[in-house]
């Protein structure tokens, strides 16, 4: 079983407050892991789930604002990936739901001609601990991901 997709910098969230259209919008969490939030200012977001920010933001809403706030947050854009070494257009790349490394390379325009294709190395980050791991190509990837494609020796 997967663990729930956690919120972190650059990721675009699209948050409704139900009957309050002047509060439902898309905002950015910032690189200090915050977003900006109508009437309550900053709220913390890196860390926590969908749902987990979604109560925070109504607890906030209940303290003087809105009696009973009904909050959704949904992901809009998910952070980027980062694809580098033996590809043909190393660089930033949007990451798409599901997507594996193979996917993720043929985005970059496929593997140089001196790539090695069995395995690459990926650098994640979980809770705040920064992990590498090398990985085949059929594994899945997380936004926010970089993906290293070693050259090969012949």
């Amino acid at each position: 079983m997967t663990e729930p997709y956690r919120l972190d910098s650059s990721d675009k969230l699209r948050i409704i407050v139900f009957g309050q259209d002047d509060l439902s919008n898309t905002y950015v969490v910032d690189q200090a892991g915050y977003i900006s939030f109508p009437l309550v200012g900053s709220v913390a977001a890196r860390g926590k789930t969908q749902q987990g920010l979604a109560a925070e933001i109504a607890t906030k809403l209940r303290q003087g604002y809105i009696r009973s706030p009904d909050v959704s947050v949904e992901i809009d854009t998910y952070r980027p990936i980062f694809i580098m070494g033996e590809v043909q257009n190393a660089g930033q790349y949007n990451y798409v739901a599901g997507m594996t490394v193979q996917n993720a390379i043929a985005t970059a325009g496929g593997f140089s001609a001196r790539a090695l294709q069995s395995n690459v190395d990926i650098t994640r980050q979980i809770n705040g601990e920064i992990l590498n791991g090398r990985v085949p190509i059929s594994d899945p990837i997380r936004p926010g991901d970089t993906i290293y494609v070693r050259e090969r020796y012949f």
